[in-house]
């Protein structure tokens, strides 16, 4: 004989097993917000790492090198056009400076149609500044102005330093990438005992950072007895800086300094300002002509390297 069931064991069934699907339905309901959300957490943090690593690859990405020149020098009139083994030595100086890699564009900034010839000449790109300029820094700031395209980064590079190496203007460059609190950054090199005492060679000190602390133009630091110390790693600074370019136009507007009216340095105006000035020590026997006799000096030099 068989059994109906109940009517009461047919509903408990039929409750029983609309419960089970509701809650099947709820906990896949919850997987997939779960799930939902992890991945879109994950998502938000791939974009977030990405937009930081873009973020962090275009900070000060775009780099100008600006060799500024003029023609009225007190030490050495017409310095940029003097010949070195066959070439102006404004043209040697933009040919060391295209073969860095950090630059995107190289140009000089002068206030003399006679060097702006020569240098059309050649092939560099020319922007005419006004006379007034006081410096190297503030040629570099107006021809920034005046250059079509925004640079993050613009580099000073003297052009009294005929042989400056590319690796250095890359150097500085990356430096200044690479510290954010500093707007300024620049280089130094071991100091020849022999040039301790020569006004036209910049001494440097720095802090355990390398940050600048000081430049001058007397040998820094000065001990006791006041003799070279052979032992002291005395350190001189070369002829190329770069700065943030949001910082280069405040420049200008900056008072002149104490110290860098004292030492003639355009460089202490930026410590004395309270900003930081990040300093690379790199391997190079500086060989800048600051006198009609450093030519010769030049001259030697590349003819022993066989540098034409």
């Amino acid at each position: 004989m068989s059994i109906s069931p109940s009517p009461s064991s047919s509903s408990s069934s039929s409750s029983s097993s609309s419960s089970s699907s509701s809650l099947e339905s709820w906990n896949n309901g919850k997987t997939w917000i779960i799930n939902g959300i992890v991945a879109g957490v994950a998502i938000a943090a791939a974009v977030g790492a990405r937009t930081y690593l873009n973020r962090f690859n275009k900070f000060r990405s775009r780099v100008v090198g600006i060799i500024p020149a003029r023609f009225a020098s007190s030490r050495f009139q017409g310095k940029p056009l003097v010949q070195i083994l066959g070439k102006p030595m404004i043209q040697r100086t933009w040919e060391r400076a295209k073969l860095a890699a950090t630059l995107d564009h190289v140009v000089v900034a002068t206030d003399d149609e006679r060097i702006a010839d020569c240098c059309r000449k050649f092939g560099a790109d020319v922007i005419m500044t006004s006379e007034s300029c006081r410096n190297g820094t503030e040629r570099c700031n107006e021809a920034l102005q005046k250059l079509g395209k925004k640079y993050d980064v613009v580099v000073n590079i003297q052009g009294d330093e005929p042989l400056i190496e590319p690796e250095i203007v890359d150097g500085v460059v990356k430096a200044l990438q690479a510290a954010p609190d500093a707007v300024f950054s620049t280089a130094v090199t071991s100091l020849k005992p022999e040039d301790a005492h020569d006004p036209n060679r910049v001494k440097c000190v720095v802090d355990n950072r390398g940050y600048a602390i000081y430049f001058s133009r007397g040998l820094i630091p000065f001990n006791k007895s006041g003799k070279v110390n052979q032992q002291f790693p005395y350190l001189l600074h070369l002829g190329i800086q770069s700065y943030d370019a949001k910082f280069l136009k405040i420049y200008p507007h900056l008072q002149p300094t104490p110290l860098q009216l004292e030492e003639d340095l355009e460089q202490l105006k930026v410590l004395e300002n309270g900003y930081k000035m990040k300093v690379i020590k790199v391997d190079h026997e500086a060989h800048g002509v600051d006198t009609p006799e450093d030519v010769q000096k030049i001259e030697s030099l590349m003819r022993e390297r066989n540098l034409s």
